[in-house]
């Protein structure tokens, strides 16, 4: 390829404290570009059954992508990938801040870390090589600290990627985090933990080679002020956040609530983005090279420290039957600075409350107090107490305590702050994510059912299509180094903007019958689908810099390769259909006692993905869709 990349994969031995090119062809760019896509196949290459998620054979891929650091709207990702001792099952995290722009600049595309260390050490990566140093030092540094020390080890600017106590800890929900944002999920920073690996700083001056660099500006400049101009990333999420979105929730009813007991909070107004801006807003900001600059800035004891998100505004706010924002934003600052996952967190205790109140444990906790969370969060942590059971995340808690049927995850993984009852779409997404309840990796179909247009959350039409599509080119987007937040803006203005009108009936009533249609054009060989597709510029920004031709069908199908890649490690280690479900509580206990249908037809919902996606019904990818997406 003639840009996009700096043709360097490293495969870094912490047993041996040794590096060496990881064999990474053109031809293998052009199959996943990068990212997550390029994270699967390689751990699909490498990782056997029976590894231990904690043991130094579970391998780390930390990955870029062609647009990482070329300047392209929202472009400063990266993404990291392994075996997750959460789940048991493969396993990506996403994440801003600039190590990944850094990683790129001291020449490097991707890391792919195996082995353990003997001692405590953190990693240098310059245009030099990568260098192994002590960590003894660092140990029990909370990650704010851990960034500055790494920081101030180099000479110039650098990116840092550590954990905290909790990952040193082996918590299995430990986050990684890179300035202010965290790689939160599925447990990453307790296998760097596992590892011996604190941290690594990363620097350099290596540039991006762009193949066609004037079209290129001429494109980052149009969709910048595509995005500026959407009611959604260019108004809605910049004044609000993320948060912004909980109104709409309590109005569809999905707002998790009392360990998604219910889906509405009366004091749902007193956490929402809105409420942040009026009463605790000081600012806001973005990752590298982002318009949409989604981040709020908030100030807890004097300090001003990143805000809360919207799964944390729920999973720490009305899940817990809390509406003290100015608590969230304490608990928020404190769960990144010990490196634990907010969102399983919150989830978590959560479970542990209901618990309590059935009496299946003598705890201290109770739903609407929040006053000894920052202590058990440190608990948490550092394995004290009964923090130490709450690490281990809510499926083998409630498999301990007989209390499954109300563990709130699927695969092990704690659900978005989404209630599903009243988004089958997403619903289906949740059960069927390749690492378990994810709203994004589930393809975000909540999107389509209230907070951009306005299907109906409650049917079964043209979910099962709509929702392995979306999977797909979430898929795609993030293989291609572009933060999901851009997707938005795919939705058209108008049709956000009139989705409760006439014409947001038209849309809803043509995406309903959209299923046949998606179905007939997974049959077709994606190279004669090399349509223009305005609606999503990423496609139009990898050409630009890669010098590749890609169109439509091309980025579908490298979409479709990277989630069925994950699909068949999943299997690998166990996964079945009967894993692509949600918890008895979604299955069987009305949200709403007046009406049958609030609860979700798993069943149904699953059969027509399969379907969709050409999987048997035992949940495995068919021999054919493997052949044609060129996977051994």
């Amino acid at each position: 390829m003639r840009g996009g990349y700096l043709a360097s994969v490293l495969r870094v031995d912490l047993t041996a404290r040794t590096v060496e090119r990881y064999p990474w062809t053109d031809e293998d760019r052009r199959r996943t570009l990068g990212g997550k896509v390029m994270a699967a196949q390689i751990l699909y290459d490498m990782l056997r059954p029976g590894t231990n998620p904690l043991g130094p054979d579970n391998v780390v891929v930390i990955s870029t992508s062609p647009l990482t650091g070329t300047g392209a709207p929202s472009t400063s990702r990266f993404n990291v990938s392994a075996l997750s001792p959460l789940t048991g099952i493969v396993a990506s995290s996403n994440c801003g801040g600039s190590f990944g722009v850094y990683l790129r600049k001291a020449g490097v595309d991707a890391l792919v870390i195996t082995g353990a260390g003997d001692a405590p050490l953190y990693l240098e990566v310059s245009e030099d090589g990568v260098s192994f140093h002590d960590a003894w030092d660092y140990q029990g540094l909370r990650t704010t600290e851990a960034q500055a020390v790494l920081a101030g080890t180099v000479e110039g600017r650098s990116g840092t990627l550590v954990i905290g106590p909790a990952g040193e800890n082996l918590v299995r929900y430990a986050s990684l985090h890179s300035e202010e944002r965290a790689a939160g999920r599925a447990g990453m920073g307790a296998v760097f933990g596992s590892k011996k690996l604190k941290g690594i700083v990363a620097h350099g001056s290596q540039r991006v080679p762009i193949a066609d660099p004037e079209g290129f500006r001429a494109h980052t400049k149009k969709w910048s002020a595509t995005l500026k101009a959407h009611p959604m990333t260019g108004d809605a999420v910049p004044r609000f956040g993320t948060g912004g979105f909980l109104p709409e929730m309590q109005e569809l009813g999905i707002v998790a609530t009392s360990n998604y007991r219910r889906g509405r909070y009366a004091g749902v107004s007193a956490i929402s983005g809105q409420a942040m801006a009026e009463k605790s807003l000081v600012g806001t900001m973005g990752c590298l090279s982002c318009p949409i600059r989604c981040g709020r800035v908030v100030e807890v004891d004097g300090q001003r420290v990143k805000g809360p998100e919207l799964e944390t505004l729920v999973l720490l706010g009305s899940n817990l039957e809390n509406a003290d924002l100015g608590s969230i934003c304490e608990l928020n600052l404190l769960l990144d600075e010990l490196g634990l996952d907010t969102m399983t967190a919150g989830v978590t205790v959560s479970l542990a409350m209901e618990m309590a109140e059935r009496g299946v444990v003598d705890w201290p906790l109770r739903f609407g107090d929040i006053s000894g969370l920052a202590e058990l969060f440190e608990d948490v942590a550092l394995r004290r107490g009964i923090g130490d059971e709450l690490a281990e995340g809510s499926r083998i808690l409630g498999e301990r305590y007989g209390a499954s049927s109300y563990a709130m995850n699927v695969k092990g993984l704690e659900l978005a702050a989404y209630e599903p009852r009243g988004a089958w779409g997403h619903a289906l997404g949740y059960a069927t994510s390749n690492r378990g309840g994810c709203h994004l990796n589930g393809g975000y179909m909540v999107a389509l059912e209230g907070l951009g247009l306005a299907m109906n959350g409650r049917s079964l039409r043209g979910k099962a299509g709509l929702t392995a599509m979306f999977q797909d080119l979430m898929e795609a987007v993030s293989a291609s180094g572009v933060c999901l937040f851009t997707t938005y803006a795919v939705l058209p203005a108008p049709l956000v903007r009139g989705a409760k009108g006439s014409l947001g009936k038209i849309t809803n009533a043509v995406l309903s019958i959209t299923g046949p249609v998606l179905h007939l054009l997974r049959a077709i060989p994606r190279k004669f689908l090399g349509i223009p597709m305005p609606l999503l510029p990423h496609i139009r920004a990898v050409e630009l810099v890669t010098g590749e031709r890609f169109g439509f069908g091309r980025f579908w199908e490298i979409g479709e390769r990277g989630y069925t890649l994950e699909r068949q490690l999943a299997v690998r280690f166990g996964v079945t259909a009967a894993d692509d479900t949600l918890p008895q509580r979604e299955l069987n206990e009305r949200l709403e006692q007046s009406d049958p249908r609030s609860v979700v037809p798993m069943d149904k919902l699953r059969s027509g993905y399969y379907r969709q996606r050409r999987w048997g019904a035992d949940g495995r990818p068919r021999r054919a869709l493997l052949r044609r997406l060129d996977i051994e």
